[in-house]
């Protein structure tokens, strides 16, 4: 169930800081030319809310789109999708908000921008479309939309990936190996302080 003040036509949504490089703008424009029975959630907040609700208003998609803000816990909000896109252009490393939604086992649609690439493999973990391209998201937002077993395949896979690879254990072996690598170049012995 979808949380309170959710649309009931919500398949498709994001969740990031509202900020330029995340691609909001882009998102919005692909979302504007999906057909009129589908809804798109945008969770986050940020310096680009006004430019996006000016966006909405532009298009008159204000009855399809909402837009939540910030929130505590996200878990919910990710349950209520159907597809997950992140459509960043800029100063990405591996975004947290795609891993969640991976781990949640959401069909995702990215793009390649930074590190995006470890978590995000076109047609094996996610759908991997070009930045800044509206033409392009929009496509991999039909595909999956349009293609339920394929979504699955997709989800399925990149929820085994980030388990295997971006679980917290994992992350925590991970720091532990490169403290140990940094002690042993440097031969000193000291106390971290985190």
């Amino acid at each position: 169930m979808p949380p309170r003040g959710v649309p009931p036509a919500s398949p498709s949504g994001a969740v990031a800081t509202l900020r330029s490089w995340k691609g909001h703008r882009y998102l919005i424009d692909a979302f504007a030319r999906l057909p009129a029975d589908t809804g798109l959630v945008v969770v986050g907040d940020g310096p680009q809310r006004r430019n996006i609700e000016s966006k909405i208003r532009e298009l008159g998609l204000h009855d399809r789109v909402w837009l939540a803000g910030n929130r505590d816990n996200v878990l919910p909000w990710l349950q209520s999708l159907d597809v997950f896109a992140l459509p960043s252009y800029a100063n990405e490393g591996v975004p947290q908000a795609l891993v969640q939604a991976m781990l949640c086992g959401l069909p995702c649609v990215t793009t390649a921008v930074g590190s995006i690439g470890e978590v995000a493999r076109d047609g094996e973990t996610a759908i991997v479309v070009r930045a800044e391209d509206v033409a392009d998201l929009r496509r991999g937002l039909e595909q999956l939309l349009g293609n339920r077993a394929l979504g699955e395949k997709l989800a399925n896979a990149a929820r085994e990936h980030c388990k295997a690879h971006f679980g917290f254990e994992r992350m925590v072996d991970a720091m532990e190996e490169a403290y140990d690598r940094v002690l042993d170049e440097s031969g000193t012995v000291g106390r971290f302080v985190a």
